[in-house]
């Protein structure tokens, strides 16, 4: 399923993983205009694909040293010539990346080899879970150029705390990987040679799931987030366990796990490597 597009690669395997990568080694994988519309690009097919179960989970990766330096060079130069009304275009196409990677319906990871700058701390904090190498490191390095992780600062925000924001936000210091995972932006930290095993080895525990559950239980959350204690909110919580309970795959959950068995989600081998549907 791979596409033509020249900064980014988006890849199904047999087992429903979408495989999106950046492929900017030569500038560390950052991002201008571009990428950017690739990469949305990508996110709107993966959104219909995701909702009609032929994704499973996506993975988010890039190629190279770094994960992603944040925002390219010369996109910052020409940004400098951009009136207001031309700097909110710009960055309402990088609050859409932002949105459609958060709210993608599957489970989605984060794969950091190296560094995250600047925005690229949002699109791991966008990300479900994020296995990182314990050679990453963390930046929110915008205020040191006069400027602010505005766009990406919901995400990252809600990843760190409101506490943590504010001092990485403010002072642009870097986090190690272990400050990282310690603060909550990282998920699992790997030696750099494992990372790849480590990936994989979260993509079995997410397979095991059911997808239907899975997709329910992340647009639940998102639900339970916005508004945690309310009568609205607890009526939605019966409901979506109830119309779980009545499905068919959770019938099937319910039935395989009193037989002692695996359940069918988990034996699906008939799927091929396509593109998702657009």
């Amino acid at each position: 399923m791979a596409t033509q597009q020249t900064y980014s690669r988006l890849e199904l395997d047999d087992r429903g993983i979408a495989w999106l990568t950046l492929e900017r080694p030569e500038v560390h994988n950052a991002f201008d205009d571009s990428l950017i519309a690739e990469l949305n690009a990508h996110l709107e097919r993966l959104h219909v694909a995701a909702g009609h179960g032929e994704v499973r989970a996506v993975v988010l990766g890039s190629e190279g040293k770094s994960f992603s330096a944040g925002a390219d060079l010369g996109w910052m130069k020409r940004m400098v010539e951009y009136d207001f009304d031309g700097n909110l275009a710009d960055s309402r196409k990088l609050a859409a990346l932002m949105h459609g990677l958060d709210t993608l319906p599957c489970p989605t990871l984060c794969r950091v080899q190296g560094a995250a700058f600047g925005g690229a701390v949002g699109l791991a904090a966008c990300c479900d879970i994020v296995v990182a190498s314990e050679k990453a490191k963390f930046c929110l390095s915008e205020v040191k150029i006069g400027l602010s992780p505005a766009v990406i600062s919901p995400y990252v925000q809600r990843a760190l705390g409101e506490r943590q924001m504010r001092r990485y936000a403010l002072t642009a210091e870097v986090m190690d990987a272990t400050t990282a995972l310690a603060l909550g932006l990282v998920h699992r930290l790997a030696a750099h040679d494992e990372l790849d095993a480590a990936v994989e080895a979260m993509l079995d525990i997410l397979l095991a799931g059911s997808p239907q559950a899975q997709r329910a239980t992340k647009a639940l959350l998102a639900e339970v987030a916005r508004e945690p204690d309310s009568k609205a909110t607890r009526e939605h919580t019966c409901r979506v366990i109830s119309e779980l309970r009545v499905s068919a795959e959770g019938q099937e959950g319910l039935a395989s796990f009193f037989e002692k068995r695996r359940p069918a989600w988990t034996n699906d081998s008939d799927k091929t490597a396509t593109e998702p549907r657009s």
